[in-house]
């Protein structure tokens, strides 16, 4: 919205020829990080209070680590509050004609309203149930297939560099230009569709301990930031895509704001949801980031490296899958308790110690990744 509004001012007014900076993604990407962190440490005080006031706390699973009982009645639903700090930034300084940016906030507000239902449903029925779980995936499958469908059918914006690739698959830590996998557009939509709502659904389950989600999603999203700006960037007619040999896609650049965003809102959230949490996430906030960080993975042709670069989130997927199968056929348990975070506090690990051992596991994979780009 500025870089519309403020930007086309300097081609009238001489004076005001200093709003070429709107012009550079990187500053615009700094301005919305710094907003969004902002926007978070003013309001989340007042927010919080208002949680306690309304009693919109954390209902705890029964079957849950003793340690978590003291976590009951903690206000919960603060992924609300992310969504304001990282949407509204994003709006302020992403060019919103670009259609990447409308479809990646399109999904994690959309994906936002399905976390509050089941939130909100958790905090009226005092359990965990919330929203059914089929209905739940019904409604990210049309957000996220509404949202993939304009881009990849509709969208008469976007340049020529992405309608040649959009439907390609990048093999990590191999050159693109010889070794992608181009695919038909309709196998390669419902798939981009379920890398989606998995990412959803994974950070969803990561979200069980102070700050154990939060830290990997800003860490995912930086990864992008860089990803994303380089496949998009030319300096001097230099092309760095083309010299890493990278997928290039010109309008991707613009996701470095929204990327920027969620690192802010992550920052200034991270301030009242370390151990010992003074709110939690919710639903609401997993659902929305995970589902932005899978609309990322497509855009900047990640999807299978997403794999690696979001592993703890994967393994925390795949921690709840091998328990519930093995117990199914075998009615023996894989794991003390899934997702696996669970197992290592059932083991006696204390929370903090996890929760920095997860964060630091992924900024190793997010180091690999990056380290892709070279290793081709």
């Amino acid at each position: 919205m500025i870089y519309e509004l403020f930007y086309p001012l300097k081609f009238h007014y001489s004076s005001l020829s200093w709003l070429n900076v709107l012009r550079y993604i990187p500053f615009r990407t700094i301005m919305a990080t710094i907003t969004a962190m902002i926007l978070t440490f003013v309001l989340a005080p007042w927010f919080i209070r208002e949680l306690r006031r309304k009693q919109i706390g954390q209902v705890v699973r029964k079957e849950g680590p003793e340690t978590h009982k003291v976590k009951a009645g903690t206000p919960t639903m603060g992924g609300a509050l992310i969504l304001l700090s990282l949407l509204l930034p994003t709006a302020l300084w992403a060019d919103l004609r670009n259609p990447f940016v409308l479809a990646t906030t399109a999904v994690t507000a959309g994906y936002g309203v399905i976390g509050y239902l089941d939130d909100y449903l958790k905090i009226k029925r005092k359990n965990t149930g919330g929203l059914p779980g089929r209905y739940k995936l019904i409604g990210q499958v049309l957000i996220g297939g509404s949202a993939i469908s304009y881009t990849f059918l509709f969208s008469s914006k976007l340049p020529a560099d992405w309608a040649e690739i959009k439907t390609r698959l990048a093999l990590p830590f191999a050159a693109f230009s010889k070794h992608s996998i181009d695919l038909p557009v309709w196998f390669y939509v419902p798939f981009a569709v379920f890398v989606v709502v998995a990412w959803s659904n994974a950070v969803n389950l990561t979200d069980g301990l102070d700050g154990l989600a939060i830290g990997p999603v800003m860490i995912n999203a930086g990864t992008y930031l860089i990803w994303s700006y380089v496949a998009g960037a030319t300096i001097a007619n230099f092309s760095l895509a083309n010299y890493l040999d990278i997928p290039k896609i010109a309008s991707a650049g613009e996701l470095s704001v929204y990327c920027g965003s969620v690192i802010g809102a992550g920052i200034g959230f991270l301030w009242y949801n370390t151990y010992p949490a003074q709110v939690f996430m919710g639903d609401v906030g997993s659902l929305a980031l995970g589902g932005g960080l899978g609309m990322l993975a497509i855009f900047t042709k990640n999807e299978l490296l997403s794999v690696l670069l979001g592993g703890v989130f994967f393994v925390e997927t795949i921690s709840v899958i091998a328990q519930v199968t093995s117990f199914k056929l075998t009615g023996k348990r894989v794991f003390l308790m899934a997702p696996i975070h669970h197992h290592y506090e059932k083991k006696g690990w204390a929370e903090p110690k996890i929760i920095v051992r997860f964060w630091i596991i992924s900024i190793l994979l997010a180091l690999v990744s990056l380290a892709s780009m070279k290793l081709r």
